[in-house]
């Protein structure tokens, strides 16, 4: 019985915990895991793991792929996170992004290295379908329930997500859990059915300011106008580094930012700007990671959600310029220092 895997069901931003006795039926509330979005298809004989953009993941991850077939009890569809973790420098367990994004590559010897090397698990939050039995049209109570069910005795590395019904708990984990490297709360509407690619659960993400400083700018995809603007901060020796980079610019502000960094520019002794190249992950292998320097002079304030190691986690998005601002104030120490929190607590 082959399993069509649809999309996924999406969740829209709001600002804080919701209230679930203003949700009709009431809301389950989940921590918000930090991997790869993925819905597993096991019809007993074969698997297959698709991902959020309809990109296979199966041949990236042989070990899940095992344990799966191994594992689980009964042809079922789940929807849920891959995640890697690794070793904290206090010793406990915390996600780590980069880790997870190394397992994306083209070598199937390389993929085989990393499967041992830094295993995934997988996180599972919903099921889909359970034998010949689909569930997408029942509320996610019920879908919830027979998750439960399904996997009750099944061992790591598959992992059913932890869920309450009590706000203030929820609330609870989304200040302890960012300890471990995950990112919010995502809170589920009971009596809904799955949803495919429509935004119907709810998710919470921290939210952060920080002053940066302006290091330079990628030209945009199109050829006209600033694409995204690099930032920095300075370490504890001076040393300026790279923390990430701002986007999403109306093609407005894209042409008007060219202009108004051109006094920035870096040039060499024949008036060429100077141009430097950002280091290429899995994800921008095939993508242009050249840009435009700049004299780091200027100060903008960003939001972000959550750093991990010395970099913004996601792509941070511009507030305002800071001209009040010295760009060697700007440091990482003024960053919110998160409490660790072991993953295994998270998980268990």
């Amino acid at each position: 019985m082959p399993y069509e895997i649809p999309a996924p069901m999406l969740a829209k931003a709001v600002a804080a915990v919701p209230d679930p006795d203003r949700t009709l039926g009431g809301l389950s509330f989940e921590p918000k895991w930090d991997g790869f979005r993925a819905l597993i298809a096991w019809d007993g004989t074969t698997l297959e793991i698709g991902s959020r953009g309809a990109k296979p993941l199966t041949r990236y991850f042989p070990e899940l792929v095992a344990a799966c077939a191994e594992l689980l009890p009964e042809p079922c569809l789940l929807d849920g996170e891959i995640i890697v973790a690794l070793d904290a420098r206090d010793g406990s367990r915390r996600l780590s992004w980069e880790a997870l994004s190394q397992r994306i590559h083209p070598a199937a010897s390389r993929v085989a290295q990393l499967s041992v090397d830094t295993p995934a698990m997988f996180v599972a939050f919903d099921l889909l379908a359970r034998g010949a039995d689909g569930l997408q049209s029942e509320p996610f109570s019920a879908r919830r329930s027979a998750l439960e069910e399904l996997l009750r005795d099944v061992p790591a590395p598959l992992h059913l997500t932890r869920a309450t019904r009590d706000r203030d708990l929820a609330a609870q984990w989304l200040a302890r859990f960012e300890g471990a490297g995950l990112d919010g709360i995502v809170a589920k509407p009971l009596a809904l059915p799955y949803a495919p690619g429509k935004r119907t659960m709810y998710k919470v993400k921290h939210a952060r300011t920080a002053d940066v400083v302006l290091l330079g700018y990628r030209v945009h995809k199109s050829g006209a106008g600033v694409g995204s603007l690099l930032l920095g901060l300075y370490d504890d020796t001076g040393a300026l580094r790279n923390v990430g980079g701002a986007s999403a610019f109306s093609d407005a502000r894209r042409r008007e930012l060219v202009d108004e960094l051109t006094p920035l520019v870096m040039t060499d002794a024949d008036g060429t700007a100077v141009t430097g190249a950002t280091e290429r992950s899995r994800f921008s292998a095939s993508k242009d990671t050249s840009f435009v320097r700049l004299r780091p002079e200027r100060v903008l304030e960003v939001r972000y959600d959550q750093l991990e190691g010395e970099r913004f986690r996601h792509t941070v998005q511009f507030h305002r310029w800071r001209p009040d601002r010295d760009p060697r104030s700007c440091t990482f120490a003024q960053l919110e220092q998160v409490a660790a929190y072991d993953l295994s607590d998270v998980l268990t």
